[in-house]
């Protein structure tokens, strides 16, 4: 990605961004609410017009044919059948994306759902939705995950568990993008993405984000950094 700006409702929400992922690994992308995460992620996976930049995304521009079942996208407003079980739903969407049959009880079980399997979608609590939604992005074994705060409204056990997945997936060859506004995600990253406003703070290893900043703090980096590239007011 190079250069990347996009602007929305004529105010530019992300400012020439450039960066490269690399594959296998788990790259987080850290930020406050508002900062142009969802849109970032939206570049990537080819659905956000953009007003300049190239993104390119294994090999072909973003949004190219080839990559509909190399990419598995999880957006923060799950769009899953409210009148479909779990089960339906997912067997919809594998064959839309001719994903094998029996990767729906594989997905359901990586997200913690087989108890619920045969529950509507309409009547999950908000977790146990994002866990279907994150679900489908499983499908095919894409290559890419794409994921928008995948782990938000969620207790900590069930973080802890997606985020062991999300490791077994990197060891496994897949590349992850992960979005949080919660900073002590961070450390389960290899490498991450500091935004605000649009922009990319730092692009860096946590290792090297507390070197960097002199901290030992992850938080505390990202405040420290937020400090040294903002102009004091007078």
């Amino acid at each position: 990605m190079t250069g990347l700006r996009v602007i929305r409702g004529g105010r530019e929400v992300v400012r020439d961004i450039g960066f490269a992922t690399p594959r296998g690994r788990i790259t987080g992308l850290l930020g406050p609410s508002g900062c142009g995460k969802t849109t970032l992620m939206r570049s990537i996976v080819g659905v956000q017009i953009v007003a300049a930049g190239e993104v390119t995304v294994l090999g072909h521009p973003a949004g190219s044919p080839p990559l509909r079942r190399l990419i598995g996208y999880a957006t923060q407003n799950p769009a899953i059948y409210a009148d479909l079980t779990i089960t339906e739903a997912l067997r919809y969407f594998a064959s839309v994306l001719r994903a094998p049959v029996s990767d729906v009880d594989r997905v359901i079980g990586e997200v913690g759902l087989t108890e619920h399997a045969g529950k509507l979608v309409g009547a999950l609590s908000g977790g146990q939705h994002s866990r279907a939604n994150l679900a489908v992005a499983l499908l095919g074994k894409p290559e890419l995950l794409v994921l928008d705060e995948p782990t938000v409204g969620l207790d900590p056990v069930l973080r802890d568990e997606l985020w062991a997945l999300f490791r077994r997936l990197a060891e496994g060859g897949a590349t992850l993008l992960v979005s949080s506004h919660v900073m002590d995600e961070a450390a389960r990253c290899d490498r991450l993405l500091l935004m605000r406003k649009g922009r990319i703070l730092a692009d860096d290893t946590p290792a090297g984000l507390r070197e960097r900043t002199g901290t030992t703090d992850l938080e505390q980096a990202f405040l420290r950094l937020v400090r040294e590239t903002e102009v004091s007011p007078s």
